[in-house]
């Protein structure tokens, strides 16, 4: 029993850790709602999230089955797995790049808002998709730390209680500093290149990956830290 609460509690921190990139996603796709329905649409996004990692984690026989390889491509095989790892790369950079050049035009808050209200379902249908992309390497991970299918599924909604609690200041924070925002899609690049790579059987060292990600979160805090005393400094 200590074995499996151990395990229980590692996949949950796993889990939540997996799941920030994830949040600063669906964030980002909530700012363009209108202002009323920002908080319901991370809401919507998060439980989501959710019901796509329990539902994976039941057709686990069936995501085991995607490893046979269905056809080459340069000497490669690609799996059905390998085809869900593509299609997500490529649709993380489409989006990624797409968000980054939305806010360099700088649309206006009217045009935004406006936006928001005729593509509501068109929000929440991006969400799905990129819950589908990130639930991928949550469910990965789920399966090589637990034996147990309540282990996983458990520890899935403790991290989703936990995300949906912290949803709030993470998106105040990001929607406060339109750098972190920037930050966050060009990670998400990052992250879209590192799934291209694993779905042609190139494995990256996601290691590099997140330490250039805490390395650069780290100076973007310092600097906006140094522009806030700088401008109090002034008044």
């Amino acid at each position: 029993m200590q074995e499996i609460l151990i395990s229980l509690f590692t996949l949950t921190v796993l889990e939540i850790v997996l799941g920030i990139d994830n949040i600063i996603f669906i964030t980002i796709l909530a700012g363009r709602a209108a202002k009323t329905k920002q908080e319901k649409a991370r809401n919507y996004g998060m439980i989501m999230g959710m019901g796509v990692r329990i539902l994976l984690l039941l057709g686990l026989n069936w995501i085991q089955k995607q490893d046979t390889a269905l056809f080459t491509v340069l000497h490669h095989d690609i799996s059905g797995k390998d085809i869900l790892l593509i299609l997500g790369g490529l649709f993380l950079l489409y989006q990624s790049v797409h968000e980054i050049h939305e806010k360099i035009k700088g649309d206006s808050i009217e045009e935004q808002t406006k936006g928001g209200d005729k593509s509501w379902t068109g929000i929440l249908l991006q969400m799905l998709l990129i819950n589908i992309v990130f639930s991928l390497d949550s469910v990965i991970t789920a399966v090589g730390m637990a034996d147990h299918l309540w282990v996983m599924i458990t520890a899935v909604i403790l991290s989703m209680i936990v995300m949906l609690w912290a949803s709030r200041p993470i998106a105040n924070f990001v929607e406060g500093n339109p750098s972190i925002k920037i930050l966050a899609l060009s990670f998400l690049v990052l992250i879209g290149v590192s799934l291209l790579a694993e779905g042609f059987e190139q494995e990256l060292n996601k290691g590099y990956i997140y330490f250039s990600m805490a390395f650069a979160f780290t100076i973007e805090i310092i600097n906006i830290r140094i522009d806030k005393r700088g401008k109090k400094t002034k008044k």
